[in-house]
């Protein structure tokens, strides 16, 4: 079986105390793998180096590993030589997890691979999904765009109904209303204000008015739509935008008491909720043809949940909101980690805690940099204008250029900020969830209980009346766990003694 070994220090002090690569690691994983009988196709040293540098020959290690499937084996002198960051630990688990590669911590006595179980795995699982929460917000370089034009009064998508995305000088895009359908837009306001007329009623006269057809649920969209008197909504978060206003805020505020009015004048509707939300709306597929599952009301009180159907009829079958409570009870009564796991969880936090601080830290030194280099650019920029060294046409252009890179540094550092934050309370959550998932879902609001679903199980689905569903890692090490024999105190099953 063919190997490779990863030897790395990244500070001179650890070179000398105890660390060293050529008389501590470089001997010790040798033997090991000769022991072992592993043949050793490469080893990749880490000498102290810039930090570029040393991420370079972990990428050099990954891609060799990557090209050469007889390689299965990874020998390593501890856990924290081979994740050096959070964005190493997840490329090593992709590398157990797709290419089968199985890692030998060689003083840690720890061997991991993609069928390991029990503490171990959890261990490796929730450093992983604590890394790639933090990366993730770090790389939503989407929502930083989106930020940047939100700051600026532009929406960053599609115009609604009214309106067009048109492209205006120096290749600025922008939204401005539509000749025809902005009038259709205060038609549909000002004549619904009135109260002499139903939404239906509304679509059919407006159709009728300018011969084009708008959808009694278009109409109903639009006039619940607060873009039209000057506010965008964009992922539940409201802002005011610097677009041209198709309706004054009073008339809108007049329609909307119009609609409330409308609303509460309907008896007898089973589709209400009396004010009440869903306890599951919006969270399960059916198994059969991947509809939603939709929850309805009968008698006032009863809820029931069935497949749309949408997809044509299959035969579904109502099933009680009591009784998809009691399937997602037994779901989290199966995470039952004893305290004593929680306590080794708690201590890999705190190691996990040292590398976040660690990646924070290069971050924020290289954003502040950055900002510090174009604040300098600017103030250079305008000291060439006074001096006639450049012309206002350059002077404007780059102006506008390091203007928005500096708003992109601040949008990428408030985003840091949001991943420090989350980072924590997933943190948390993790331990709660450890120590009692049971309670945690019985004792939540709707919200509440939604978005626990949503952190723990993916791929939720009905089939016929039972549940099926993933779990989210590392939530599905915590399960495999719960119910292996081998969840015992001090080392894991899997441990091997050196030599």
């Amino acid at each position: 079986m063919k190997a490779v070994i990863l030897a790395r220090v990244s500070t001179l002090r650890q070179e000398q105390e105890g660390l060293s690569l050529k008389e501590m690691q470089l001997p010790t994983l040798r033997e090991y793998a000769k022991s072992k009988g592993f043949e050793v196709a490469d080893e990749f040293v880490f000498q102290e180096s810039a930090a570029d540098k040393i991420r370079n020959k972990f990428n050099e290690m990954v891609d060799y590993v990557k090209q050469h499937p007889d390689i299965k084996k990874i020998i390593a002198y501890r856990v924290d030589r081979i994740t050096r960051n959070f964005r190493d630990h997840h490329e090593a688990d992709v590398l157990m997890k797709e290419y089968g590669i199985e890692f030998h911590f060689v003083q840690d006595r720890l061997i991991i691979n993609k069928e390991t179980t029990g503490r171990d795995i959890t261990d490796w699982d929730t450093k992983v999904y604590l890394g790639k929460q933090y990366i993730n917000r770090l790389r939503e370089d989407g929502i930083n765009t989106a930020n940047y034009k939100l700051r600026n009064g532009e929406f960053p998508g599609w115009a609604p109904f009214g309106y067009m995305n048109v492209v205006l000088d120096r290749k600025k895009k922008w939204i401005q209303p539509d000749k025809t359908k902005s009038v259709i837009v205060q038609y549909l306001f000002e004549t619904y204000a009135t109260g002499n007329v139903s939404i239906l009623g509304l679509s059919k006269k407006a159709q009728k008015e300018y011969g084009v057809k708008v959808p009694k649920s278009t109409v109903e969209r639009i006039l619940k739509s607060k873009f039209y008197h000057g506010i965008m909504t964009y992922k539940g978060k409201e802002y005011p935008h610097a677009y041209e206003t198709l309706v004054s805020e009073e008339l809108y505020k007049m329609v909307q008491d119009q609609m409330k009015a409308a609303s509460t004048q309907k008896v007898g509707a089973t589709h209400k909720s009396g004010g009440l939300e869903f306890m599951y709306k919006g969270l399960i597929k059916c198994a059969d043809c991947g509809c939603s599952i939709t929850p309805d009301r009968k008698k006032g009180k009863y809820i029931y949940y069935k497949c749309t159907g949408h997809r044509g009829d299959h035969g579904a079958k109502y099933i009680k909101e009591e009784e998809l409570t009691k399937q997602f009870q037994e779901i989290y009564k199966s995470i039952k980690v004893p305290e004593w796991v929680v306590q080794e969880m708690t201590g890999t936090l705190k190691e996990s805690h040292q590398s976040k601080v660690k990646f924070h830290r290069e971050q924020l030194n290289s954003l502040s940099a950055e900002q510090r280099k174009y604040s300098h650019r600017l103030e250079k920029l305008y000291e060439d204008r006074l001096d006639g060294i450049i012309s206002d046409d350059i002077y404007y252009r780059r102006f506008d250029d390091y203007k928005a890179r500096l708003e992109q540094i601040k949008i990428k550092l408030e985003c840091l900020d949001g991943a420090e934050q989350e980072y924590y309370e997933t943190a948390i959550m993790l331990l709660n969830v450890a120590s009692k998932a049971e309670e945690l879902f019985e004792s939540s609001k709707i919200d509440e209980r939604k978005l626990f679903i949503n952190i723990t199980l993916s791929n939720l689905k009905l089939k016929g009346s039972n549940l099926v569903y993933d779990w989210v890692r590392p939530f599905d090490s915590m399960l495999v766990s719960t119910n292996h024999p081998k969840w015992l105190p001090g080392w894991d099953s899997n441990l091997r003694p050196i030599g």
